[in-house]
């Protein structure tokens, strides 16, 4: 089917889609419609080639159109696309076989849905019937996703307002205290949900030991402990997943983003045979018309071969450094424009002292064809979650591109006075915001 134009694109997103995300976009240079993708590629209508730095938010740890995962689908396409749902699913046992063998011990058994909110929904529904207690507590700056079970866990007056009263029973700690966290488990505490790194809260490191007494309060508690590894899965932090830099074994996970390859939309809750012993005697308790179905879930088998026949955790460890280096020899030459670069693998932040500061050098990057993003509850903190196989030159290429946004950036700073270091810098994340918290 073919596209439509450039001016209908535009004039259907104001009619019948978004016109505030067609204003947002269009602020940041990015009002053009993107056409064909490949690797850490985008390329656009109008003839532009960006170099991806953003993945889909974490959904493209292994780029744009892997061609094993697209030959996987397309071989499943040509076969049975979707299940009847009456009848077993081969690519859905399949799956569910090979999340078991990579995940952390005991995470025997998977439910498939569509998308990480969904996943999530599913761990609070199974916490729920496994405990019978209704209460869920996460970390202040926590993001797991926008449905209304998981908003009462996303911690952002902005989301959580306009839907109030949300879930009840649902309460927040700062993240890295695991002091904090004993005392506000209760009679009604059935669950504690984490990220092992906050993405959207501003690619926040949990502090050393802090997974590892999460788990031991967790257990001692007789509270299931859910990781959500939505964003850092996969091998994104340099582990397969984040929670293994402590050998921490959750009961519950859940995945979704880079599992689809890139190419399908899916969602994981996966959790021990526990968990699992109420869902087993109803299995129709919850269930999903499209989870489950045989093209995402031969996407996510090719993605989990990828991740372990190309060893991508271990390239994203190595990735990661060279892009942290370079971005904090920037940070040294711009230190009015960067207040602190932090992250892990290849899932990086760059923290700068205001939001408009932010938006001012995301326009500037993207204007030298990269593309980053800011996080979602910390907007002066700009992303970047490229794919994991992205190579040694191509970061070489993205740091002399963000060198010259960030000049760019400077001077636009004192030619229109904005802020100084030091005039608007908010409260310190804390000893959770330190690099120096989970470790290669």
């Amino acid at each position: 089917m073919q596209l439509p134009s450039e001016s209908e694109v535009k004039l259907w997103y104001q009619q019948h889609v978004n016109g505030g995300f067609l204003s947002l976009v269009s602020f940041m240079g990015l009002d053009s419609t993107e056409v064909e993708a490949e690797g850490w590629t985008v390329r656009t209508a109008d003839g532009r080639e960006f170099i991806d730095c953003v993945g889909g938010y974490g959904s493209y740890n292994f780029g744009h159109r892997h061609p094993a995962i697209l030959a996987a689908v397309s071989e499943q396409l040509g076969r049975m696309p979707m299940s009847s749902k009456l009848l077993l699913n081969g690519q859905l046992a399949g799956l569910a076989h090979d999340l078991a063998q990579v995940t952390p011990a005991g995470l025997d058994y998977s439910f498939i849905s569509n998308s990480g909110t969904e996943a999530v929904e599913a761990a609070l529904k199974l916490a729920r019937l496994t405990t019978g207690k209704p209460g869920v507590i996460s970390a202040t700056n926590a993001y797991h996703g926008k449905t209304l079970g998981s908003l009462s866990s996303t911690h952002r007056p902005s989301y959580q307002t306009p839907f109030a009263p949300l879930m009840d029973h649902f309460g927040e700690v700062p993240f890295g205290d695991a002091d904090a966290l004993e005392a506000a488990i209760n009679e009604h505490t059935g669950a504690v949900m984490l990220e092992p790194v906050q993405g959207e809260g501003g690619i926040i490191l949990a502090p050393p030991g802090y997974l590892t007494a999460v788990r031991e309060i967790t257990r001692r508690r007789g509270v299931l402990f859910i990781a959500d590894e939505v964003q850092t899965g996969l091998g994104r932090t340099g582990r397969n997943f984040a929670c293994e830099f402590e050998g921490v074994e959750p009961d519950m996970m859940v995945l979704a983003k880079s599992l689809g390859g890139g190419v399908m939309p899916i969602g994981a809750t996966i959790g021990t045979a526990r968990v699992w012993e109420k869902f087993q005697q109803d299995p129709l308790v919850h269930t999903s018309t499209f989870g489950g179905n045989e093209l995402a879930c031969a996407a996510g088998r090719a993605a989990i071969a990828l991740l372990q026949s190309e060893n991508l955790a271990q390239r994203a460890a190595e990735n990661g450094r060279l892009l942290l280096e370079g971005l904090r020899a920037l940070q040294a030459r711009y230190p009015q424009v960067i207040r602190e670069v932090r992250g892990i693998g290849m899932m990086i932040g760059i923290d700068t002292f205001s939001q408009d500061i932010s938006q001012l050098f995301i326009a500037n990057v993207i204007e030298q064809k990269v593309l980053v993003a800011f996080t979602l509850n910390r907007p002066k903190v700009i992303r970047m979650e490229p794919p994991l196989t992205m190579s040694a030159s191509v970061i070489s290429e993205v740091l002399q591109r963000m060198d010259t946004a960030l000049a760019a950036t400077a001077a636009l700073m004192e030619q229109y006075g904005l802020a100084e270091p030091d005039a608007e810098i908010e409260a310190a994340p804390g000893p959770q915001g330190s690099s120096q918290g989970l470790q290669h």
